[in-house]
């Protein structure tokens, strides 16, 4: 999240999926050994952030995410020319995905154990069936802003983890539109880099 309180920048496109200077949120974390492991890619730095990292990472069983952040475009799936994600034939998270979406479309089973589930009946239904899939593990909420901000009002959210980037972006697509949104959840644990500053709040 930048230091006005956005998470992606304006302008977002299937180009700039993250709008207009978003890619600057997540420049702290593109090095990083313990993000670039499950991407498949090799190398990257051990630091500060290592730790913080592989918290997130670890004891997932099932992620819910928006339609935006599987990417696509709005409205109905394009049937002629499907889109599969953003992560290639290999995604990185190698557990079910719940896509909450407007728009059904049949579950799309990639490589490395990846399903996407398409849910159109709303976010109780997403969390009900990745709960189920995740058995005794944790049900990763990936975002976007607008799908985190309803599990937030409604209440369901345990655990949040924000990244705080030193940056300005001005506009674009806020994850907080109101005081109350962390109601319930305190503050326990802050870790302080030169990139990013990581901020870890739990339901008391």
């Amino acid at each position: 999240m930048s230091l006005d309180g956005f998470v992606a920048g304006p302008n977002q496109s299937l180009k700039e999926p993250l709008g207009t200077g978003g890619e600057q949120l997540h420049k702290w974390v593109f090095g990083l050994e313990a993000w670039r492991r499950p991407h498949g890619m090799e190398g990257g730095v051990v630091n500060e952030s290592t730790p913080v990292m592989e918290e997130v990472l670890a004891n997932i069983g099932a992620t819910i995410m928006g339609r935006n952040m599987f990417g696509g475009g709005r409205g109905p799936w394009n049937t002629a020319e499907p889109w599969d994600g953003w992560w290639g034939s290999n995604p990185p998270f190698r557990h079910p995905v719940f896509v909450l979406t407007h728009h059904a479309r049949e579950p799309l089973v990639m490589e490395g154990g990846t399903t996407f589930t398409f849910v159109t009946d709303g976010i109780e239904s997403a969390l009900d069936q990745a709960r189920r899939a995740a058995g005794e593990k944790d049900v990763a909420l990936a975002g976007g802003a607008h799908v985190a901000r309803q599990y937030l009002k409604a209440g369901l959210v345990d655990e949040v983890q924000l990244h705080l980037a030193p940056t300005l972006l001005g506009s674009g697509e806020r994850l907080f539109e109101d005081a109350d949104a962390l109601k319930g959840l305190a503050m326990v644990k802050t870790v302080a880099t030169t990139d990013v500053v990581h901020l870890k709040f739990a339901r008391k």
